[in-house]
């Protein structure tokens, strides 16, 4: 029996092989956090996922291949941002400011509620944003998603400047750009979330949550042309951490629009 697939169906069948692979190591991750969470109940009723140790490299430190995780509080850390602009202090909640025309920048935490919030400011600017340039240390998943969709259906691009950065719940904004041009310099910054939680991943804190939370965050990134193995990155780094993608893994995952 000939073995050979069907002409025009091995880019498919590579992105099945994708999803599949990170749906197994969803599922090993998801096994293991209910193992720590009975290991949790019985300790204090709280869980510590292994991280870096206290002279572990910080944000303002370079990135190489290998070594891309970095301690990260957002209130503390941030990449360093010479040559390009220090935007000083950031806001606490995502604000729209005109750079030029139609390019837009928004910057600041993604705040609860600012899903909603934003793209009532996008809808009410002159004239229509066509290009967003993007800087947030991160913050709540569901309205980053939420803004993220709205960008695709509204067919705005992201871009990202040397010197700036994207972490946390940021990049699922960057990845609902219609383009995508994200500089050399910039960093993007991808680690697990808390999906509403104040508190790394308490006992009483449900896996079936958990299962939730990253099935919406891999069929979001499905949707938006992203290759979710991505995430094998963001499983594996504690919330107190930020994986650092270097600019090869933000052409490989399809974060960067390849021209035609």
């Amino acid at each position: 029996m000939n073995s050979e697939s069907p002409p025009g169906t091995n880019r498919k069948d590579r992105k099945g092989n994708g999803v599949g692979r990170i749906l197994t190591a969803i599922l090993i991750f998801q096994l293991g956090i209910g193992a720590m969470l009975v290991l949790g109940d019985v300790q204090l009723g709280r869980l510590s996922l292994p991280g870096l140790g206290p002279d572990a490299p910080r944000l303002t430190e370079p990135v190489r291949p290998g070594d891309q995780r970095r301690t990260y509080t957002p209130e503390r850390d941030r990449p360093p941002t010479q040559p390009a602009r220090d935007p000083g202090q950031l806001p606490e909640r995502l604000m729209l400011t005109q750079i030029d025309g139609a390019t837009y920048r928004l910057e600041g935490a993604v705040a609860e509620g600012d899903g909603a919030r934003v793209k009532k400011l996008l809808a009410e600017a002159t004239p229509t944003p066509e290009t967003l340039v993007l800087q947030s240390p991160g913050g709540s998943v569901q309205d980053a998603l939420e803004l993220g969709r709205h960008l695709r259906d509204r067919e705005i691009g992201t871009q990202m400047l040397a010197g700036e950065f994207c972490l946390s719940a940021c990049p699922y904004i960057l990845a609902g750009g219609a383009t995508r041009d994200i500089d050399d310099g910039a960093q993007v910054g991808v680690h697990q979330h808390y999906f509403g939680q104040s508190s790394i991943l308490p006992a009483s804190f449900a896996v079936e949550d958990i299962q939730a939370g990253q099935g919406e965050v891999m069929v979001y990134l499905n949707d938006m042309g992203i290759d979710p193995m991505v995430m094998t990155h963001a499983l594996a780094t504690p919330p107190d951490e930020i994986y650092v993608l270097l600019p090869e893994q933000l052409r490989e995952y399809n974060f960067v629009t390849q021209e035609d």
